[in-house]
């Protein structure tokens, strides 16, 4: 079967002593495509480089909440430039952490407006990331009804789920929806039109079961994929296509 890793960060560190060999095995894998998102302008530089040189990465870029403490005006421009490159294909991840706090809350939701802004003068879809931020996402979201994207490595209720199909966007698994205090994500899966579901890894975190604590790459996805469709009683085979198709519509491939 083949599948679509729609968040991956590659350009981790982790990666740095056998990127090359870890990149070049996944098309053997079943990986038929890779969508390798940035978190900070470096890593968004990165990500291009990485979607440059590997004709199956494309490339998002975008400035993650923990990185909105360091973000000046000039990114901006920076990052409008890095999305007319023709492998970039969304402006993530963006959105707001509040678990963490590595920067303050007035800095994150400033920096997410500002990019969800970019997003929708240039029309390209964004990449979510929301821990602990649920309502100041969405009230966020909202604010932008034209602009589609995806809520990366879900793990909340369906009503969330709900209120992220109304504004039009996808809804992305990653490796946690198989571990065993997993409760509302396989709620949702089985709920979700198939038509708004993608899988990633967010690799290199993330390593599904029975891998857990292992550094994580695209050929786990695998098991993601098997575990969401055991729960929506379709084969796995079914779920990889659709989801293939799934992302490839998101990222226009």
């Amino acid at each position: 079967m083949k599948l679509f890793d729609t968040h991956a960060h590659y350009e981790n560190g982790r990666f740095d002593a056998d990127r090359d060999d870890v990149l070049r095995s996944l098309p053997d894998k079943g990986i038929e495509f890779v969508a390798n998102i940035g978190s900070d302008m470096e890593t968004s530089r990165q990500s291009v480089a990485l979607a440059e040189q590997y004709p199956f990465i494309w490339a998002a870029v975008g400035v993650h909440p923990h990185d909105a403490k360091n973000f000046v005006p000039d990114n901006l421009d920076e990052l409008a430039a890095l999305l007319a490159h023709p492998r970039v294909r969304a402006l993530g991840e963006i959105g707001l952490d509040y678990h963490y706090d590595f920067s303050e809350r007035s800095d994150q939701k400033r920096v997410f407006l500002q990019q969800m802004e970019l997003a929708r003068a240039l029309n390209v879809p964004v990449v979510i990331h929301e821990r602990e931020a649920c309502a100041d996402t969405l009230d966020i979201l909202r604010q932008f009804p034209t602009v589609r994207g995806v809520c990366h490595c879900f793990s909340g209720s369906i009503e969330t789920a709900r209120e992220l199909l109304k504004l039009d966007y996808m809804i992305s698994f990653t490796g946690n929806i198989t571990f065993k205090n997993a409760r509302r994500a396989p709620e949702v899966i089985a709920w979700l039109p198939e038509d708004r579901i993608m899988l990633e890894t967010d690799c290199p975190y993330m390593a599904p079961e029975p891998f857990r604590g292992r550094r994580c790459d695209s050929g786990y996805l695998y098991r993601v994929c098997e575990t969401a469709a055991a729960i929506r009683g379709v084969s796995p085979e079914h779920l990889a296509e659709a989801t293939l198709q799934n992302g490839r519509r998101f990222y226009n491939i």
